[in-house]
């Protein structure tokens, strides 16, 4: 068993796609859109077989939280990077431009080199060696 993907909504799927496709290698699918149900999504694929979905609707009213809010449910996803350097220089790239960077990087206490930084809609992402 493996999880196949994980879904994050997002009110402008552009901007996210790029994210991903620029700062983790992303592989943007052709998108999908349902007029009628006000629903479109891409599938962004990466090396190691993982995928995020990033959706947009607009007849639904996903709850918009705080930029980073620890909340119940998915508080957030890891990225292995492979390296401690390769975890330094992509933090350093993300806060150069402008994105959050919570955490790190540093040796956590279950032995991870980790950062933590904020996706364009507030998601969380641990990058690990």
């Amino acid at each position: 068993m493996r999880i196949e993907h994980i879904a994050l909504w997002t009110d402008d799927l552009e901007r996210c796609k790029q994210f991903y496709i620029r700062y983790f290698d992303a592989q943007p699918g052709s998108g999908y859109v349902n007029a009628a149900k006000g629903f479109e999504s891409c599938f962004l694929s990466f090396k190691e077989g993982a995928r995020i979905e990033v959706m947009k609707t607009t007849t639904l009213h996903p709850l918009v939280i705080e930029p980073g809010a620890q909340r119940m449910g998915l508080a957030h996803f890891a990225v292995s990077l492979g390296s401690e350097v390769l975890v330094d220089e992509l933090t350093r790239r993300l806060k150069d431009d402008g994105y959050p960077v919570l955490d790190g990087p540093r040796k956590t206490g279950d032995g991870y080199y980790e950062s933590v930084v904020l996706d364009p809609d507030g998601n969380r992402i641990e990058i690990t060696a």
